[in-house]
């Protein structure tokens, strides 16, 4: 077993909800042509800056979207790049963080982070 793996059985998922959001990750980018990508865990201070410089990271972050959840510091970053930003407005980023925050709220953290993707790639549309 990989250190990743192990590192996955600590996480907050189960196995069943890794393997759900890794299709969802997958079908996304297949449907939109855009990259999606989940980073979960702490964010510095200033904390969209942080989620900004981790976007900043992802191969072809002009095409990307990046969904970085922390819950311990109840926060939700979704950012896009500017390719990714021409299909995906800020309301439709601030509808998608309301849904994923009222699951959150409920305690469903994977299925928030699975709607938000959903709702993202919808409006995104085909490519």
């Amino acid at each position: 077993m990989s250190a990743e793996s192990i590192a996955a059985l600590d996480g907050p998922f189960s196995t069943r909800q890794l393997l759900r959001l890794d299709e969802a990750l997958r079908v996304a980018d297949q449907q939109t042509g855009l990259t999606f990508s989940v980073y979960l865990g702490e964010l510095a201070e200033p904390t969209r800056e942080s989620a900004e410089q981790l976007h900043r990271q992802l191969e072809g972050a002009a095409s990307a979207v990046l969904v970085a959840v922390s819950p311990n510091q109840r926060i939700l970053e979704i950012v896009t790049g500017s390719d990714a930003r021409k299909r995906i407005s800020d309301r439709d980023a601030k509808l998608a963080a309301l849904s994923m925050s009222a699951a959150f709220a409920g305690g469903d953290l994977a299925g928030g982070v699975l709607a938000g993707l959903d709702q993202l790639a919808s409006h995104a549309g085909r490519h």
